[in-house]
């Protein structure tokens, strides 16, 4: 299961907080001081150690907790792609705020002494994500290993779940905190979903050029999963499903930009839509399918 595109393509935020939290993380963990970047409650309202909290947001406690945070975040990327980089911003900062907030207020109630240092990383982010994963990313395959049944997706929860049991109570409630930030934002909660960002602050991450990253043109042509050639998912999409598509109407803008937007070539877009007669879901199994062969 992918997002669309191997690589950062129209995903310039999640570029940068990948390379932040890596680079947090390796930093922390060559100076030996990985197990005193989570943050407590004395640490932030008492000693007033604000840098803590920020760390905390970016770099995790473990090499295990980064690899599979790493890789949780490089795949939600395709949100990213799918509400543009000014929202996907917003969605950001709305799930970091909101999920450290529940963080500081279970701290206050609970007073359970085995919880006065979470464990730090981008977890807010990570685990509020699974709500439009969970809603908004199809199936694409299905299969079943003895008597249980499962699908692309499944991987993806296991890694989650991985992360959210990597220590204990102390991943385990930034994890929830994550998903309740999650459902808040999906709910529209004070219209979150319809707030932007000034322009140049979103464009700010696209024009950062990080070493090893490679950049990407708004006019240099899209890449696929495989390498650098470019996509060619609208002559599999045609040769794949040729009926049909002359007799359908043309499918709306607006479906065609979401398809866009997550990273598929406009023509291959308009293709799956005319075969899934324009369902979005669809036509985005269709187009992953394609680049499948």
């Amino acid at each position: 299961m992918n997002g669309g595109p191997s690589g950062f393509i129209n995903a310039p935020v999640t570029r940068t907080i990948v390379i932040a939290s890596a680079l947090f993380t390796i930093l922390f963990g060559i100076q030996g001081r990985s197990g005193n970047v989570g943050w407590s409650y004395q640490d932030i309202f008492k000693s007033l150690q604000i840098w803590k909290l920020i760390v905390s947001i970016f770099a995790f406690t473990s090499t295990p907790e980064l690899v599979f945070g790493i890789y949780l975040l490089y795949y939600f990327r395709v949100f990213e792609r799918q509400i543009g980089s000014n929202k996907y911003s917003v969605f950001i900062l709305f799930s970091v705020i909101v999920s450290l907030l529940l963080e500081v207020l279970a701290l206050k109630l609970l007073k359970d002494p085995s919880l006065t240092i979470f464990t730090s990383g981008p977890y807010g982010l990570i685990f509020s994500s699974f709500i439009p994963f969970y809603f908004d990313i199809p199936v694409s395959t299905r299969f079943r290993v003895f008597s249980l049944h499962f699908s692309d997706k499944t991987f993806i929860y296991l890694a989650g779940i991985q992360l959210l049991l990597s220590s204990w109570k102390k991943s385990m409630l930034p994890g929830i905190c994550g998903i309740l930030a999650g459902s808040l934002y999906r709910l529209n909660v004070l219209h979150v979903r319809g707030i932007k960002f000034p322009e140049f602050i979103a464009s700010f991450f696209s024009r950062l050029n990080w070493p090893f990253t490679g950049r990407t043109s708004p006019t240099a042509p899209a890449r696929n999963i495989l390498g650098s050639t470019p996509f060619h998912t609208g002559r599999q999409v045609e040769e794949n499903f040729p009926a049909s598509l002359s007799s359908t109407t043309e499918p709306p803008e607006d479906s065609v930009a979401t398809l866009v937007s997550m990273g598929f070539e406009r023509n291959s877009a308009r293709q799956a839509l005319i075969h899934a007669r324009n369902d979005v879901n669809a036509a985005t199994n269709i187009l992953l399918e394609s680049q499948a062969h």
